[in-house]
């Protein structure tokens, strides 16, 4: 019998900053979009943000583009500048892949 033995080449990564705790509700908050601009982000992010204006009482969604766009913009210390400077209570992080 042949006895196979395989290689897991993802190793392990060691969680240095936890990410921040999630809203309770969507209601009455603030929330804006960072995308990627990814394939189909321009008709699915509108819709999205149309959805969640239907959904959650008093929730303000900022427009698409409010903060730069792109993977050169997203994750630069600017944009993340923009983004808390904004005031939001919370930001989508979209592909639309």
């Amino acid at each position: 019998m042949v006895k196979l033995e395989f290689h897991d080449p993802s190793g392990a990564l060691e969680v240095t900053q936890q990410h921040a705790p999630r809203l309770a509700s969507l209601e009455g908050k603030r929330i804006g979009f960072v995308s990627n601009e990814q394939w189909q982000a321009y008709r699915m992010l509108p819709m999205l943000k149309e959805s969640l204006e239907a959904d959650f009482p008093g929730i303000e969604v900022l427009p698409v583009d409010a903060f730069p766009q792109g993977n050169a913009l997203i994750g630069t210390e600017e944009t993340a500048a923009l983004v808390k400077k904004s005031g939001v209570d919370g930001v989508i992080v979209a592909n639309a892949a």
